[in-house]
């Protein structure tokens, strides 16, 4: 059996503000936003070089915007990536060592945490 995560829905009081977020300063890449029935609306976003990708959307999402913490993209290089991060305007943290990797960390407008994390070389 195999179980591929594919999509993880972010909560956002927002979804112009978010969507323009995650696009314009985060990169990614936008794949879908329709009108469904009544006020229904979803977004497809996706990390570039990602098989996994986020929803953002009204009328179907209860968690409360801000709620989800700790998403995480994994890059090989953690300095580059958050240099591409501050370049386009996203607060970040500084690069952080632990024993699993280094990371930067930022959150977006409604306070949903990402960490970025370089895992560490393979002995």
């Amino acid at each position: 059996m195999r179980l591929s995560l594919e999509m993880v829905t972010v909560p956002v009081a927002d979804v112009d503000r978010a969507k323009a977020f995650y696009v314009d300063q985060v990169g990614f890449h936008a794949d879908i936003d329709v009108r469904t029935d009544g006020d229904r609306r979803f977004v497809r976003l996706t990390p570039p070089g990602s098989v996994c990708c986020v929803a953002i959307g009204e009328g179907w999402i209860d968690s409360a915007p801000g709620s989800l913490q700790g998403t995480q993209l994994v890059v090989e290089d953690v300095d580059e990536a958050r240099a591409f991060l501050v370049a386009r305007g996203v607060e970040v943290t500084g690069v952080q060592r632990y024993p699993w990797g280094r990371f930067c960390f930022f959150s977006d407008p409604d306070g949903n945490g990402w960490s970025v994390q370089e895992p560490p070389a393979a002995a």
